[in-house]
């Protein structure tokens, strides 16, 4: 058997943006004995499953699990809509909008890819990557397509790779505002749980989520909200598609059941994750992740160090990028902070791989979780050489302490 390096005692700090830390609760109900798929009891978990999920979601359309990661859960959507040599429009936020991106293309669409306008002298590789989405430059663009040759615009709601979070709505307006039929796709993997998110009000044709951010389950369970225009542009569709191909998901789905092999066990895990985001409320959830937000950015800002986002309005309650100083290797430090104090951090992806580093405060956390994070990186920082202006940690424990959290009306 494998042994992996692990650290003596005390559970692993796991404060990435995702996968998130698993509950225990969560881990006990996946830990249940695996049972036929295709018997009576299964067909009750996937009915109920199938229909929580639509409210999870805002909709009132179905709701497709897929056993695969949020890369799979994109290709369905291309792959269900679309034909060879469809255009297609993008919007690069960072490296997760450029990941699906290069999907399209390797798929045979054809990519128009905007992003931010502009010089950005912290991140001259990436200036595009502290912005959200210009909607009114998705207008622009649809406005210069009359003959509506654009078949799909694709968005990312919160881009975990830079701490930004996008307002979907203002694109759905851009769309409605340019008179332009071309289909909405918004990537919500690290939104959905953790960020409201309303697939029917905000007119989204498919939206993409998958299991290991607010949903606080392992990697392996992904998602396709559907949308009426979604579900009729399949039909003509003819971008190659078997395994991902919706028609057969949707016809075996009536009864509960899958045209091939479930994860079963992560399913169960679904249920509990549904059971306690209920239980807590959803309103709940968000206000959390908000206060978490905000309390390490209010650590970040008093180290004198810049936050990756660079828009206030936009900042990502589900994790914040931190960019280090030129010269300082980013990666570095997160080893660093690894191997002495036993917490992980995310990376820079791409084109800020070495910049910056990423604190996730999503899921399966609570305010300590959040200190011991802060504190970690504090520790590191000054390891790492870099002057302090301030005390992070002391200014996110005044913040938790002036705005007390839920659980404060239980004392």
């Amino acid at each position: 058997m494998l042994k992996l390096d692990l650290h003596a005692s005390g559970r692993h700090f796991l404060q990435v943006p995702g996968p998130s830390p698993v509950p225990d609760r969560i881990l006990r109900a996946i830990s249940l004995p695996t049972i036929d798929h295709r018997g009576p009891e299964f067909a009750a978990l996937g009915r109920q499953l199938l229909a929580d999920l639509r409210t999870l979601f805002n909709t009132q359309h179905p709701v497709i699990i897929y056993p695969a990661s949020g890369t799979g859960a994109w290709e369905a959507a291309l792959s269900n809509t679309l034909s060879p040599g469809d255009q297609v429009l993008m919007y690069e936020t960072g490296h997760f909008a450029a990941l699906w991106a290069r999907m399209a293309q390797r798929l045979g669409l054809i990519t128009q890819i905007l992003h931010w306008q502009g010089d950005d002298p912290l991140l001259p590789a990436a200036p595009g990557w502290r912005h959200g989405i210009s909607a009114p430059l998705i207008e622009e663009q649809l406005r210069t397509d009359p003959q509506h040759r654009i078949k799909a615009v694709c968005v990312v709601h919160n881009e975990t790779s830079t701490g930004v979070t996008s307002d979907i709505a203002a694109v759905r307006r851009a769309l409605d505002a340019a008179k332009h039929p071309a289909l909405l796709m918004v990537d919500t993997v690290s939104g959905l749980a953790s960020i409201d998110y309303r697939h029917d009000e905000w007119g989204v044709d498919v939206s993409i989520s998958s299991s290991q951010k607010g949903l606080m389950l392992p990697p392996g369970i992904s998602f396709n909200a559907l949308s009426p225009r979604s579900l009729a542009a399949s039909k003509t569709a003819r971008l190659p598609r078997s395994y991902w191909s919706w028609d057969e998901m949707l016809e075996i789905n009536q009864s509960g059941y899958f045209p091939y092999t479930p994860a079963t066990n992560l399913l169960y895990g679904l249920a509990e994750s549904l059971d306690m985001l209920r239980e807590e409320g959803l309103q709940a959830v968000f206000a959390r992740h908000r206060r978490w937000a905000e309390a390490v950015r209010r650590a970040i800002t008093s180290w004198g160090l810049p936050i990756q986002c660079a828009d206030p309005a936009l900042y990502s309650p589900v994790s914040t990028g931190v960019v280090l100083p030129a010269g300082i290797d980013a990666d570095a430090v997160r080893a660093t902070i690894h191997q002495r104090f036993d917490l992980s951090l995310g990376m820079g992806l791409g084109k800020v791989k070495g910049r910056v580093f990423r604190i996730g405060h999503l899921g399966y956390s609570n305010d300590l979780t959040v200190i011991a994070a802060l504190s970690a990186c504090e520790m590191g920082l000054s390891l790492a050489g870099i002057e302090l202006s301030g005390s992070g940690v002391a200014s996110a424990l005044q913040y938790f302490a002036a705005h007390p959290g839920p659980h404060a009306a239980l004392a």
